[in-house]
């Protein structure tokens, strides 16, 4: 099958298998790896993207899906080389370990924040509760994603 689409503001159009999943279009037939496969059941929130303007678990989307979509993935969310005030965030507030699950909530943060610019708290942990991290007990990514929010304003 052949689809269009936009990732990370560039277009693509692939000949690609009617079963390929989006994680594996945007790892393997791109080369985007920020995307992480984790569970593959939808499960962890490392393969979250942001699809037409919501975030999705790229595990559970055939590629197939995607056509005409718009898709933005980690690696598109820096702006000339500086990062992103989540990415900034993040870092300030030693929210990144690991490092598996921070594409995921990365992506998550942003997407909230363009819908929601001033958060509380309990909707940032609603925006994140699908993104699983072993690493930081959440605290330290939640007062990332808020410092963020605030330094929008």
């Amino acid at each position: 099958m052949k689809i269009n689409l936009t990732v990370n503001h560039k277009n693509y159009s692939l000949q690609i298998n009617s079963d390929l999943l989006l994680v594996d279009l945007l790892r393997d037939h791109i080369g985007l790896t920020g995307t992480k496969k984790g569970c593959e059941i939808g499960e962890c929130g490392a393969c979250t993207v942001i699809m037409n303007g919501k975030t999705v678990n790229s595990c559970l989307v055939l590629a197939v899906q995607a056509d005409g979509a718009e898709i933005t993935t980690i690696e598109g969310v820096a702006n000339n080389g500086d990062l992103h005030p989540v990415q900034q965030a993040f870092l300030e507030h030693d929210a990144v370990h690991c490092g598996f699950c921070t594409p995921g909530m990365v992506l998550s943060a942003i997407n909230l924040l363009n819908h929601n610019p001033n958060p509380t708290e309990f909707e940032i942990r609603e925006a994140i509760a699908g993104n699983l991290c072993r690493c930081t007990g959440y605290q330290q990514i939640v007062e990332a994603i808020q410092s963020a929010a605030d330094k929008s304003k």
